[in-house]
């Protein structure tokens, strides 16, 4: 018996993930549980074991190829089950589309199930007889072609495919527009030109690019900018930072930071919520997972900090060490980069002073934190060397007025200006 094994959705949100790897082989035996495949969705890399014992018969797609969740990954042979297939409904298509390179399975569209279907839309896999690859609706054609035939003023539709199942390949769109037409024009498609370096898209970068115009079109973002004296933090941090060193946990002044925010979030609830406005609802959380933005050479992550009021200085410490190792070798679980009720970037570590930080939709603000430096100030009408400490706080104008901004901002400041405050509360 013929199983098709679809591409799972492995966390919420998940609409597509890149093949990194193939672990397996037309023709090779795999049991239940095997690692069919490396996956490099929008949060994580992980792997996607076998669903079934059997035998690999089709791999759909290749290494570097984009799959939509519900898009075949596998086919599998299965012994000793039956022969009867289950039924797919036919529902309006959903048109998806994977990168030209040998794909030779189910592209360019798929029928996705409606809510309340027998079969819905992420099911782990479907039972045929045998698979076939038809076109519904759209013409199969692979992104590059698609670009190409509208570069070149050509109807996709009307393009003869030479490829798999029909599909529509870069080379028909190029002898489709050799071809007299009457309304041809010139075409701008340039990606052979020595002077130009053309990268995929990474599925990081994808996520990236949606959340922050998702945060930008929904938002109201207002940016408030101050900056707090932080000698007494400075002289701790160089007081503890040996000891901890010398049990494994390197310091920095983000631990402190975090503190100080969760403790001005419980004075400032309304800082620590979220807008439901389907539902006109405010959602005030009486958790604190404070995400932390990491740069990384794949693009930003923001793991979180989980219940970060419940832990210690070095317990926090330890974590944000261990998150941006594993961040940086992609090796962080989905879980642990969802829930965040309130985020803070530190840009400082790059040098950085002031920032307008984007808000993490859909959490309320988002706390910019800037480089130290020596600055002349005046205390007590003497000038003196200051450690100043640059901050920028981003806020949903549609929950917190400019009010609750500022009084959450100075509270939080004289946290940071005053660590041993955070012992007293």
């Amino acid at each position: 018996m013929r199983y098709i094994f679809n591409f799972p959705d492995i966390g919420e949100g998940l609409e597509e993930g890149r093949i990194v790897e193939w672990y397996v082989k037309k023709g090779q035996a795999v049991k239940m549980g095997d690692s069919l495949v490396k996956m490099e969705t929008d949060k994580v890399v992980t792997d996607i074991p076998s669903p079934k014992e059997g035998t690999i018969v089709t791999l759909f797609g290749n290494e570097g190829d984009v799959v939509n969740v519900g898009s075949p990954l596998t086919e599998l042979e299965i012994a000793g089950e039956g022969d009867a297939p289950v039924p797919v409904p036919e529902e309006k298509p959903k048109t998806e589309s994977v990168d030209e390179g040998g794909f030779a399975g189910v592209v360019g569209t798929i029928e996705i199930a409606k809510e309340g279907s027998f079969l819905p839309a992420s099911t782990e896999g479907i039972q045929v007889e045998k698979p076939e690859a038809k076109p519904v609706g759209k013409v199969l054609a692979t992104p590059v072609a698609r670009a190409m035939a509208k570069d070149f003023g050509l109807d996709i539709n009307k393009v003869k495919g030479t490829g798999p199942a029909g599909r529509v390949t870069k080379q028909d769109v190029q002898n489709a527009a050799s071809k007299p037409a009457e309304s041809v024009r010139t075409p701008i498609y340039t990606d052979d030109r020595p002077d130009v370096e053309i990268t995929p898209i990474s599925q990081i970068r994808k996520a990236i690019a949606k959340n922050m115009a998702k945060s930008k079109q929904t938002a109201a973002h207002m940016t408030v900018f101050d900056e707090v004296e932080v000698s007494t933090l400075v002289d701790i941090r160089k007081k503890y930072k040996e000891s901890f060193a010398r049990d494994g946990v390197k310091l920095t002044y983000i631990p402190f930071v975090i503190k100080a925010v969760v403790q001005a979030l419980k004075n400032h609830p309304m800082m620590n919520a979220e807008l439901d406005m389907e539902k006109g609802q405010i959602i005030k959380k009486n958790y604190y997972n404070i995400g932390i933005a990491m740069d990384t050479e794949e693009g930003l992550i923001v793991p979180v900090i989980k219940n970060a009021d419940k832990k210690s200085i070095k317990e926090i410490a330890l974590e944000l060490e261990d998150l941006a190792v594993r961040g940086h070798e992609r090796k962080l679980k989905l879980e642990e980069m969802q829930g965040g009720t309130f985020t803070i970037t530190n840009y400082g570590s790059l040098g950085g002073w002031f920032g307008v930080p984007v808000i993490n939709h859909p959490q309320v603000g988002i706390l910019g934190v800037g480089r130290i430096t020596k600055r002349p100030i005046v205390v007590d009408d003497e000038i003196v060397i200051g450690q100043m400490l640059p901050l920028s706080l981003s806020v949903d104008h549609r929950i917190v007025d400019g009010g609750e901004t500022t009084r959450f901002i100075r509270e939080f400041l004289g946290y940071i200006s005053d660590p041993v405050s955070l012992l007293m509360q």
